[in-house]
């Protein structure tokens, strides 16, 4: 992955004023993907919708890391279903 494809962690927090701590906690979560590259912390962007995501949870609804955990659970588990929703149905319309 090229760094075109990456942005710096403290570039991140800066521009949407959050600690690092708090990424790098998402981070060892599981929630998100961070690479250390060149003794810079960096985030793929396509990483940051999903960052994006979780700043707004964390910042304009005030839900903490465990919080956060839970419901991105949830939600994957309702895009999975969905998906399984979706197979049922395409099977039922081609018998």
């Amino acid at each position: 992955m090229g760094t075109e494809e990456m942005i710096s962690l403290q570039q991140f927090c800066f521009h949407h004023s959050v600690e690092q701590s708090f990424v790098l906690s998402l981070s060892e979560s599981g929630l998100i993907e961070v690479t250390a590259m060149q003794e810079e912390v960096c985030i793929p962007v396509n990483e940051l919708p999903r960052l994006e995501k979780f700043v707004r949870m964390n910042t304009e609804m005030e839900i903490n890391l465990e919080g956060i955990e839970a419901i991105a659970h949830l939600l994957n588990r309702i895009d999975a279903m969905q998906e399984e929703i979706k197979q049922l149905t395409n099977k039922l319309n081609g018998l």
